[in-house]
């Protein structure tokens, strides 16, 4: 989502645009959906939070009546319209707070998923990372916060609920999910030969040359090993994150301000730290780059392109979205928005190299490439201690475990988590009061893999 009113610092005006800062700081975490605790998540509250029980949207009665009563509306100019419990309504109703740009379904019929429900999954057990208690399946979904959660075994419904904001029926911000969407986009570009993933940056889009990404490679991009001057420590006022948010935001910018007002004009902004290649750094400017790079090459933006690559031939249910900065640029990085089981008909793409119904609709070459994972000493390099021995490749989370597992992650327990070996999809939304996925991880990361393993043993 593109943030909303911008905390500056520069152009003599931050007394003015100190007030902000709270809520910039909620909106940040949601729209740049950091993966690690130690840059994403804000410092734990002294009081724990409530539970997913007690914190339901419904119950709290957030937006409910005609009007919502003054202290239960929720509005984009709020400091706290995604800060915890208010996340809780808002992930799912992106598009009643904040400009977006529609992904048609296109007008054919659905694809079925057939259904099969497995009431034995919610007894299955795993013990969580960093633990000697076991957990069930069934309690680490409010453990999470989860709206909704949707498992396929060989593109077959097993397991399915919804809660909070969340029915069938509804939309759900993907936040960095969006991420692994654009980079799927890329890698079917880099695969057909429209883009050659050893060219620069800045031959690509001459407006970049003279920028850190310049120089870098669409390779180096799509695996974040970029060297960006860029900080997205949200407690140092003057990381370039906080003048990344004020390019994005839609509302009009403060008296004096002369910076970037939209995600291209900032990109042209950020300058080189260290050498390309080196490490790998999670940072969602790479996305939004990328994005560029394929509106660039294809004269679609990514919305158009996912639109008429894939979505409108996936069979989707319901048509998506992305939120758009002040020009209507789609944020590449985090701005998505779909339904549940749309977004796990996407994992089932994967699952069955590119193809839908027997059609292939991305190249089997894009998905290998991913799978195959990224350099793991550059990705050891970014301190990951939940993940060791993983990679990133294609904007994707790389396990190298023994099913060559792999995901989508985003801030607040958003995932897609698709297992090949096992033949498992697994699409989750949710609303956890911690953004990192550090925060969900420990239960997440063994509770995917303990459901893969045992839908493996079964018919």
């Amino acid at each position: 989502m593109p943030v909303p009113r911008p905390r500056i610092t520069v152009s003599g005006v931050r007394g003015a645009l100190a007030s902000s800062r709270a809520r910039l700081a909620a909106a940040l975490v949601a729209v740049l959906a950091l993966p690690g605790a130690a840059t994403a998540a804000p410092a734990s509250p002294t009081a724990p939070p409530l539970s997913a029980e007690a914190s339901d949207p419904k119950l709290l009665g957030w937006m409910q009546g005609a009007p919502p009563p003054e202290d239960k509306r929720i509005r984009y100019t709020d400091d706290d319209y995604f800060s915890f419990p208010k996340l809780r309504w808002t992930a799912c109703h992106f598009r009643q707070l904040m400009p977006t740009v529609g992904v048609s379904r296109g007008a054919g019929a659905a694809r079925a998923l057939p259904r099969r429900l497995d009431d034995a999954i919610d007894a299955l057990s795993f013990t969580p990372l960093g633990s000697s208690t076991r957990m069930t399946w069934a309690q680490s979904l409010p453990a999470n916060y989860t709206d909704g959660i949707v498992v396929l075994h060989d593109g077959v419904v097993v397991y399915e609920r919804y809660g909070g904001c969340l029915d069938e029926h509804g939309q759900h911000g993907a936040m960095s999910v969006t991420k692994s969407i654009t980079g799927l986009l890329g890698e079917m570009l880099v695969a057909e030969g429209l883009i050659d993933e050893t060219e620069r940056v800045g031959a690509i889009i001459p407006e970049l040359k003279d920028s850190a990404f310049g120089d870098a490679t669409v390779k180096q991009v799509l695996e974040m090993t970029t060297a960006l001057r860029y900080s997205e420590d949200y407690a140092d006022p003057d990381a370039e994150v906080w003048q990344y948010s004020a390019a994005g935001s839609t509302l009009p910018p403060p008296a004096g301000y002369t910076g970037p007002r939209s995600y291209y004009d900032y990109l042209q902004t950020v300058q080189k730290q260290g050498r390309h290649g080196d490490a790998f750094g999670y940072k969602t400017i790479n996305t939004d780059a990328l994005g560029w790079i394929i509106a660039r090459r294809t004269g679609h933006s990514v919305a158009q392109l996912l639109q008429s690559r894939i979505w409108q031939r996936l069979g989707a249910e319901q048509d998506a979205y992305y939120t758009v900065d002040s020009t209507g640029t789609p944020f590449a990085g985090g701005g998505f928005n779909a339904g549940l089981r749309d977004l796990a008909r996407v994992g089932q793409l994967l699952l069955d190299d590119g193809k839908v119904g027997g059609q292939s609709v991305v190249p089997a070459a894009a998905i290998a490439r991913i799978r195959a994972g990224g350099n793991t000493q550059a990705f050891a390099k970014a301190g990951y201690a939940q993940l060791p021995g993983w990679s990133y490749r294609g904007m994707w989370w790389i396990s190298h475990n023994d099913h060559g597992a792999y995901m989508a992650r985003g801030v607040h327990g958003q995932a897609l988590y698709i297992d090949p070996t096992a033949r498992v999809v697994i699409a989750r939304f949710g609303s956890h009061p911690v953004a990192g996925n550090s925060a969900n991880d420990p239960t997440t990361l063994p509770a995917f893999d303990a459901v893969a393993r045992y839908l493996m043993t079964q018919p």
